[in-house]
């Protein structure tokens, strides 16, 4: 019987075939080596200098991409930005990228932090962030007070000395942010042993 001519048939040379899987792999390979290696993260900078009391936007910023190795970036990531924007609370050059350190989502120019002891047992619920009135009674003798009064109302507590930020029972210390106007009073409050009782405020009393 006649053979079939294999006149037309492509015949790949099996070392060509190898030859273009190694490049390939090889090309895979580098690929992704490189893609593990950038490790980089994308930050804001300024586009210009801003200021304590700035509300900083997005068309204050541009996103640059900075390798912090194995440290934790202490920079406001690209992707941390609130819509309404942060407010700055330390001042940063153009250029420069914005330490966390430096903006705040509130506006807490004008406050002071004081630290006061509750005679009574804080709420279960009370934790960073809460708002709390002030209440004080003044002593005017040993075992006599005045009638209470509110010395601060909706004070921001900025820090709880009991671990794990939430007091059941007990006084504690509580860090507190007050206007500075009132900070005088509740010192004065404090030094004369007065009667400190902190209160949870009202929603729409801050």
């Amino acid at each position: 019987m006649p053979r079939r001519s294999d006149r037309g048939a492509i015949r790949l040379d099996p070392r060509l075939v190898i030859g273009v899987a190694l490049v390939a792999g090889s090309t895979a390979g580098v690929y992704a080596l490189v893609s593990g290696l950038d490790d980089a993260t994308e930050v804001y900078s300024v586009v210009q200098t801003v200021t304590p009391g700035d509300r900083l936007t997005a068309d204050d910023l541009a996103v640059e991409r900075v390798r912090f190795g194995s440290a934790a970036p202490r920079y406001l990531e690209a992707d941390a930005l609130p819509a309404e924007g942060l407010i700055v609370t330390s001042t940063v050059r153009e250029g420069e990228l914005v330490p966390l350190a430096a903006v705040d989502e509130a506006d807490r120019a004008g406050l002071a932090t004081v630290v006061v002891t509750s005679r009574a047992a804080l709420p279960g619920d009370l934790e960073v962030g809460s708002r709390v009135d002030i209440w004080s009674a003044h002593r005017v003798e040993r075992g006599d007070y005045e009638p209470p009064a509110v010395l601060v109302p909706g004070a921001e507590v900025a820090a709880i000395s009991e671990s794990g930020g939430i007091v059941q029972s007990g006084a504690a210390s509580v860090e507190l942010l007050v206007p500075r106007e009132r900070v005088a009073v509740v010192l004065e409050a404090l030094a004369a042993e007065d009667v400190i009782d902190l209160v949870p405020a009202r929603p729409g009393d801050e």
